[in-house]
């Protein structure tokens, strides 16, 4: 079931935080639904409610032209029927304003990201705004960036800039987006920190007690980077190395201080990454591509469910199913074309 990612932090703020996972091809996508639904090893398996979780889909700029746009969104439509269960938003990641525009067109995202952070402050209230009057007016939901990540992931190349309570509060009020991305200290790729560094909660506190009471806010660039799959990458030939990501232990604090979205693509490429090395190792004459791909499902899968359980979010799905009945949530689908 398709839903707005407003949906998903009403239910979330303040609790817990909802996983924002990058996909790009099926073996993602099929791990990713039976993680968050609390299966681990096949579609047939029964649902664990103790394990499932509500998630966000994030479909990048390089995702959408990796092969066509139309594929990823085909994979997640038939990932939606053979997972009935799930309940999820479909968004799009660093978005370009004509991106934007193309996906509230084309009926099938739930929510869009519009970032225009790396212009100056009032450029980047005049485009989110646009594309907020567009989206508003077909039931999607946007979420813009103010302040700048560093590190580099895709074509996302950024130079660290806090991001300022009270523009925060100023951008929020004149463009009336619905949730913001805020730079506290997370960088993009797997190279976040150095030593003890780590998200700037005073910053974080700050923002929150700026902008409106329970409005979202989003941590990009959020990647744990778990030295096991570093090392598991490494054993198998390659050549990773200082990576350091986003510790664990502060997701939940984060989300007490209204982050209700957390971004994750670069731990999911890790997975991928170590499973295949490691086949192509360990069995050099295979050449059929589905044995790696089945132990890869398997393994993202159990991967999305320990993420899970650190933001928060497990267990959390049937409460927001509650919610969506009682509350008349955007049910049913896609909000916009029925998907």
């Amino acid at each position: 079931m398709i839903v707005t990612t407003k949906d998903l932090f009403r239910h979330a703020y303040g609790k817990y935080a909802i996983g924002a996972y990058n996909i790009n091809n099926l073996e993602q996508t099929v791990g990713l639904f039976r993680g968050n639904l609390g299966k681990k090893a096949k579609n047939e398996d029964p649902i664990d409610s103790s394990q499932s979780a509500p998630f966000i889909i994030q479909i990048s700029r390089g995702a959408r032209s990796y092969s066509d746009k139309r594929m990823l969104e085909a994979l997640i439509r038939a990932a939606d029927e053979v997972f009935p269960e799930a309940i999820f938003a479909v968004h799009l990641d660093h978005g370009t304003e004509e991106a934007c525009y193309d996906c509230i067109d084309s009926g099938f995202y739930s929510s869009v990201m519009i970032d225009a952070s790396h212009e100056e402050f009032a450029k980047n209230i005049e485009v989110t705004k646009k594309v907020v009057e567009k989206a508003h007016a077909k039931n999607i939901v946007v979420e813009a960036e103010l302040g700048q990540l560093g590190g580099v992931e895709e074509d996302v190349v950024g130079s660290v800039k806090l991001t300022d309570p009270a523009q925060a509060a100023e951008f929020i009020e004149k463009t009336n987006v619905d949730s913001l991305a805020v730079a506290i200290g997370t960088s993009h790729g797997a190279f976040k920190f150095t030593g003890k560094q780590g998200l700037h909660f005073d910053v974080l506190e700050k923002i929150q007690k700026a902008i409106p009471k329970n409005f979202p806010l989003v941590m990009h660039g959020s990647s744990s980077v778990p030295h096991e799959w570093v090392e598991r990458i490494n054993n198998a030939g390659g050549k990773l190395k200082d990576a350091s990501g986003v510790d664990e232990k502060q997701y939940l604090p984060a989300a007490k201080l209204g982050v209700t979205k957390i971004n994750i693509d670069t731990d999911g490429r890790l997975v991928w990454c170590a499973i295949h090395r490691e086949q192509f190792r360990d069995d050099p004459a295979n050449f059929d591509l589905r044995p790696p791909g089945k132990i890869f499902m398997q393994a993202y899968a159990e991967y999305i469910i320990h993420k899970n359980s650190v933001l928060g979010s497990t267990g959390q799905l049937e409460g927001v199913r509650e919610m969506l009945k009682k509350g008349g949530g955007k049910t049913g689908g896609c909000c916009c074309c029925g998907h």
